[in-house]
């Protein structure tokens, strides 16, 4: 490998690391894990198992993520109950009528 074709890879590769970095900026990862490092970092007692802390913190937010689509799916079905019965009903008062 020629020194030239080196610093091709090398600035390759730091093009790469730089653009990965500006991914993980633009999605909130990065705010995220500082967020969670800080947290950890102010905990009076630190947990003796600090990953286990970190996944704990992140949970809730994916669960979060869960129960709304759940809760969207529930609200779907709940609007085309409701339209059915409408439905019902008005035609149960057109026959009385």
């Amino acid at each position: 490998m020629s020194p030239n074709s080196s610093t091709k890879t090398k600035q390759s590769q730091e093009a790469r690391k730089e653009e990965f970095r500006k991914y993980l900026e633009s999605t909130g990862v990065i705010d995220t894990f500082t967020r969670l490092l800080v947290n950890l970092y102010e905990e009076p007692k630190r947990p003796s198992d600090a990953l286990g802390y970190i996944m704990r913190s992140i949970r809730p937010s994916a669960k979060r993520d869960l129960d709304i689509d759940a809760l969207q799916k529930e609200n779907a079905s709940l609007k085309a109950e409701v339209s059915r019965l409408s439905k019902q009903l008005e035609e149960s008062n057109n026959r009385k009528n």
